[in-house]
């Protein structure tokens, strides 16, 4: 439904019961999706310990796979390796973490999930402090001549929020609710779609 309505992409919310208090799904549950769409799989792994199954969600087809900056020790290992196995690499940061420690990852980084609010949970308000650290994400990318590195935003995601995120200079919105919850799942996907084209044209 979501692929006809004209989504990008499918985000794919791994949890493991540790590093958030919710347990969802694992690599076998992407290598289901993986077989019903072409759609690109961001996956984002709220895991402890990560490095531990990057294969396992290389090969079940993720092409985006996102780690936690508080789940890696030594994220630019993280990182190279995920770009090692064919993927995107992406970084999320929790709405306390400051934007200011990916200044030495990102050259093996492809994407960053913003979080706008804490992470385990859907259906939560969205948090209003981490708006400007999209806009000085962006600034800090393209200093260091990485302006090509996207900006996702994940958490209370709706048209008014969207409208916020995406003019800071989000490039990717994350919705689950807004479009899972709603009478018309597919008008939501246009109407947040609709958003994103206005502020790119």
């Amino acid at each position: 439904m979501v692929q006809d309505a004209g989504a990008d992409w499918i985000h794919v919310d791994v949890m493991d019961g540790h590093f958030v208090p919710n347990l969802t799904i694992g690599w076998p549950v992407v290598q289901a999706i993986r077989k019903t769409t072409n759609l690109p799989l961001d996956c984002h792994l709220m895991i402890q310990n990560p490095d531990l199954y990057l294969e396992n969600f290389a090969e079940a087809g993720a092409d985006y796979i996102t780690v936690h900056e508080e789940a890696c020790p030594h994220l630019e290992r993280t990182l190279s390796h995920i770009r090692k196995l064919g993927k995107k690499a992406g970084v999320a940061l929790n709405p306390h973490t400051s934007q200011d420690t990916l200044h030495y990852v990102s050259h093996v980084l492809d994407l960053v999930l913003v979080m706008s609010v804490n992470p385990g949970f859907g259906g939560q308000n969205f948090i209003e402090a981490v708006i400007p650290k999209i806009s000085k994400l962006k600034a800090m990318f393209a200093a260091n001549g990485r302006d090509d590195i996207l900006i996702s935003v994940d958490g209370g995601i709706n048209n008014q929020t969207a409208a916020k995120v995406l003019a800071q200079g989000a490039d990717v919105l994350v919705a689950g609710k807004t479009i899972y919850g709603a009478a018309d799942p597919a008008q939501a996907i246009r109407e947040l779609k609709a958003q994103a084209q206005a502020v790119t044209h």
